[in-house]
């Protein structure tokens, strides 16, 4: 009889934590589901200002950036288009359900900085599910705008995620 439980313990531990690595599993593919979408988001807006690089530097924005939280800008040129089209697939305009926007990273921004010589730095933070280690203090965009309430494990910007990629503008 003693056999039988412990043999119940050591199946019971187990499976507790066969669960636990299918929890840490799930959080895992949500992470890197997230970071593929931010790739194709960010992949997009570096071709649009590579297509428009004569007026790259009107696609600068400020280290808040655009997308959730903020209003997509409207108007016919072509750079309000594209800031737009971003704003929007930030914000999750590719999948909706029940009228709400849900086809991005959670809390996305995409922010332009442009370094010097016709550089620019494109750049997507999204918030992470946990704590890692922050972003390097050059990428500037959402910095502080994912640290978690009082006493949460998301502090000093360790869940937020970002991406970056530079685009170079020739001057002819």
């Amino acid at each position: 009889m003693i056999e039988v439980l412990v043999t119940f313990l050591i199946l019971g531990i187990g499976l507790l934590g066969l669960l636990s690595l299918h929890a840490r599993l799930q959080s895992s593919q949500m992470e890197a589901y997230q970071r593929s979408q931010a790739l194709l988001v960010l992949d997009e807006m570096a071709n649009r200002i590579s297509s428009n690089a004569a007026l790259a530097a009107t696609y600068v924005t400020n280290s808040t950036g655009i997308g959730t939280g903020t209003t997509c800008a409207t108007g016919a040129t072509t750079q309000t288009r594209d800031t737009n089209e971003w704003c929007n697939a930030l914000q999750g305009a590719a999948e909706t359900e029940s009228a709400n926007k849900v086809g991005a990273m959670i809390g996305a921004r995409g922010c332009v900085q442009s370094l010097s010589g016709g550089t620019y730095m494109i750049t997507v933070a999204w918030q992470g599910l946990t704590p890692v280690s922050a972003p390097p203090a050059s990428v500037a965009c959402g910095k502080d705008l994912y640290n978690g309430a009082s006493g949460s494990a998301c502090n000093n910007d360790s869940c937020r995620r970002a991406i970056t990629t530079i685009v170079r503008v020739a001057t002819l």
